[in-house]
């Protein structure tokens, strides 16, 4: 039976929020989290990890001023997102980036975790 690295979960935290949609990479000792959050820069973003949970919050601003919409589809307003951690990802070893709107996280694995190969002799 496969694990999954990483598992969504939805609270009530996120009811009244913008999910981000996104993808879930697994790659060799790593795993790969990429979401999109158009319009959001890297300082409205935070990120963190508090016991099993990566927790993904964002905050899009409304336009300014008198604005009366002809159509309205993009959403504003809090993005909410947490994933539970599996103990195969080590926690200290988590990188961020945000560009053009998408954030990346690379969760690396813990190295008992890795593949690795096996020298056969004889």
């Amino acid at each position: 039976m496969q694990q999954n690295i990483l598992e969504k979960s939805r609270t009530l935290e996120n009811v009244r929020t913008v999910r981000p949609v996104g993808n879930i990479v697994k790659e060799e000792g790593k795993v790969v989290l990429k979401l999109e959050m158009p319009g959001v820069t890297k300082e409205n973003v935070e990120l963190k990890i508090e016991n099993d949970q990566l927790i993904v919050q964002g905050k899009r601003h409304t336009e300014e001023g008198d604005v009366r919409f002809v159509l309205r589809e993009r959403p504003f307003g809090d993005y909410f997102q947490s994933f539970t951690l599996e103990d195969t990802v080590d926690r200290d070893q988590v990188e961020a980036a945000m560009e053009q709107g998408v954030l990346t996280v690379t969760l690396n694995l813990k190295e008992s975790h890795k593949p690795r190969k096996i020298q056969i002799n004889g």
